[in-house]
C-alpha cells in the first residue's frame, strides 16, 4: 500500500512539472510575441492556458483524494499541503503570461516605443526561477530554493529600473503614455512571476526543513 501511495506522489509530481513546463513556454512566447511583434505567438499562449487550467484541475482533486484516503502525517502531510500551493502559483504563472499577452496586443497596434533589453532579461530570469525552484522541488533541495528567493532581487531591480525608464519618456513626451504604461504593466507581470517562483522554493524549503521561512528570506542556510 506505501509502494502504492509512492507511485501516486511520483505521478503527482509528473504532472506538477509538466504544468511547469507549460508556464515557462508561456512567458517565453508572450515576451517573444512583444520583442517580434508577432501577434500569432499570442494565440499561442492563449491556447497552451488550457493545458495548465486542466493539469491544475487534475492535480488538485488528486491531492485532496489523497489527504482523505490516506490521511497522511509529518512529512508527506507537507508534502501535500505544498503541492496544492505549487499547484496554484504555477496556475497563477500561467495567468500572468496570459496578461502580457493580452497587453501585448494592445502595443501591437502602436510602433515600437523603445528597444527592449530589460523586459527580455526579466523574463529569461523568471523563467530561469520557475524551473530551478521545480528542481528545487524534485530534488528537495532546500539550497537551491535558498538560491531562487535570492534571485527574486535581481527581478526586483529589473522591475523599478524598467518602471524609472519609462517613466522618463512618459515626462519627456505624453503621446508615449499608453504604450509606457503598457509596458510597465508587462514588466509587472514578469515581476509577479518572480514572486510566484519565489514562492514555490518556499515551499520546498517547507518540506525540506519543516520551517516556514516567509517575510524573512533573509535567513539562508
Amino acid at each position: 500500500m506505501e509502494r502504492h501511495f509512492d507511485e501516486e506522489l511520483k505521478d503527482l509530481r509528473k504532472k506538477l512539472l509538466q504544468m511547469a513546463d507549460t508556464a515557462q513556454e508561456m512567458i517565453g512566447l508572450a515576451v517573444k510575441a512583444l520583442v517580434e511583434r508577432k501577434k500569432e505567438l499570442t494565440e499561442k499562449v492563449f491556447s497552451l492556458e488550457d493545458a495548465v487550467n486542466h493539469l491544475e484541475i487534475e492535480i488538485e482533486e488528486e491531492v485532496l483524494r489523497l489527504l482523505a484516503l490516506r490521511q497522511p502525517i509529518a512529512g508527506d502531510l507537507r508534502l501535500l499541503t505544498a503541492i496544492l500551493k505549487i499547484n496554484n502559483d504555477l496556475e497563477r504563472v500561467a495567468d500572468q503570461a496570459v496578461n502580457i499577452s493580452e497587453t501585448v496586443l494592445f502595443l501591437l497596434k502602436e510602433p515600437p516605443l523603445k528597444p527592449l533589453i530589460d523586459i527580455p532579461q526579466m523574463a529569461v530570469l523568471a523563467q530561469q526561477m520557475i524551473r530551478n525552484s521545480l528542481e528545487a522541488f524534485v530534488r528537495e533541495d532546500a539550497a537551491l530554493a535558498h538560491q531562487v528567493c535570492n534571485d527574486d532581487d535581481e527581478v526586483d531591480r529589473l522591475n523599478t529600473q524598467v518602471f524609472r525608464e519609462l517613466l522618463t519618456f512618459m515626462m519627456e513626451n505624453p503621446k508615449s503614455i499608453t504604450r509606457a504604461v503598457d509596458l510597465i504593466l508587462v514588466s509587472r507581470n514578469l515581476e509577479r512571476i518572480g514572486d510566484h517562483a519565489t514562492n514555490i522554493s518556499e515551499d520546498v524549503i517547507f518540506i525540506v526543513e519543516g520551517k516556514n521561512i516567509k517575510h524573512h528570506l533573509q535567513e539562508n542556510p
